[in-house]
């Protein structure tokens, strides 16, 4: 095996110096040019120039003139204004970055940091910012990571309008099932990724207006597939109003709620909203008790559980009810 040219430069130097001769020099440099320049083979430069291209997205306009092969940075015909980053928006930026790192997977994540690597450049020199300043807590979050795949489908559905097919397995279920659906919004709740979606025909079946529109948890969708078939996307939706007007992600019939806190957990509920309607009564006690509306019965029991010997429900009397026969059949569990 013949000797490198170069042994002691390592393969990223190579790629830094190849990037930073293109981008500062403005000129087309033949093959054989960077060759010499970068002290390696005309394969190793190939390869620079395609790991440039596929991980920056950085356009590389390759031409030829006689029999030699030239490469040249293709700049924008139309050069966008000059845009005044400030350093407090890029430390915003970083910080969602970092918040949302367990969310995205590492592939979605590393695009993100690529594209607050490319708008550093546009912050004054002297301003050096420090990517070490935030981080998420993840114990118990999901991994994203297989999922990316996924994700891309579904947002060029929605760029597109585009009808997809998926394969998803509900929990606790042992088999797949089917269905044909609208892509209409993708969110997080309490560290998980949902697709929110209106239900398609099935090609040769006749429409049959759903019940509900299906609420997907991402890590449970096991393939998706991008349709020719197009959907227009509904005028009325409103995800605030269907979603974040009552506490819990299910939604099922509205009703009101009352629950009495005390000591520690008192503090932590009057410092959050539960539902834009909540009232907050403080006693003399240290006592509150909260009154908001809730669309899931399930959900708001295991949250009212959660709170040990610190809360209470009052109200409604069937809520009451259901939570004094959880904690019986819990206190049977530990027995």
């Amino acid at each position: 095996m013949p000797e490198k040219l170069s042994p002691y430069k390592s393969y990223g130097e190579k790629l830094i110096s190849l990037f930073a001769r293109l981008m500062f020099s403005g000129q087309s440099h033949s093959l054989t040019e960077l060759s010499k320049m970068l002290k390696c083979s005309k394969q190793t430069v190939l390869r620079l120039v395609n790991d440039i291209q596929r991980s920056y997205g950085v356009d590389i306009e390759e031409s030829m003139q006689g029999n030699k092969k030239y490469y040249r940075l293709k700049k924008p015909k139309l050069i966008p204004p000059a845009i005044n980053l400030t350093e407090m928006e890029m430390n915003v930026l970083r910080m969602c970055k970092a918040f949302s790192e367990h969310l995205l997977g590492k592939e979605l994540f590393k695009e993100a940091t690529r594209a607050l690597e490319k708008s550093q450049v546009l912050l004054p020199r002297d301003k050096a910012l420090s990517s070490h300043s935030f981080a998420s807590f993840s114990p118990g979050s999901i991994d994203y990571t297989p999922y990316q795949e996924s994700i891309r489908i579904l947002l060029e559905a929605m760029e597109k309008k585009k009808i997809c097919k998926i394969s998803y397995r509900a929990i606790m279920s042992e088999s797949l099932k089917t269905f044909y659906i609208k892509p209409l919004k993708i969110f997080s709740h309490h560290d998980t990724i949902y697709l929110h979606a209106g239900m398609a025909r099935k090609p040769g079946e006749t429409y049959k207006e759903p019940d509900f529109d299906p609420l997907l948890a991402m890590h449970r969708i096991k393939k998706v597939e991008l349709t020719e078939r197009m959907f227009e996307f509904p005028t009325k939706y409103d995800f605030e109003k269907i979603f974040n007007q009552d506490f819990g992600i299910i939604k099922e019939d509205s009703f009101r709620v009352e629950v009495e806190f005390t000591g520690w957990s008192a503090e932590y509920v009057a410092e959050r909203i539960w539902s834009p309607d909540q009232k907050i009564i403080k006693k003399a006690d240290g006592k509150i008790r909260l009154i908001f509306s809730s669309s899931s019965e399930s959900e708001l029991t295991g949250w009212a559980l959660s709170f040990a010997d610190e809360a209470r429900v009052i109200k409604p009397k069937w809520l009451v009810e259901k939570v004094s026969q959880t904690i019986k059949r819990m206190e049977k569990v530990y027995s």
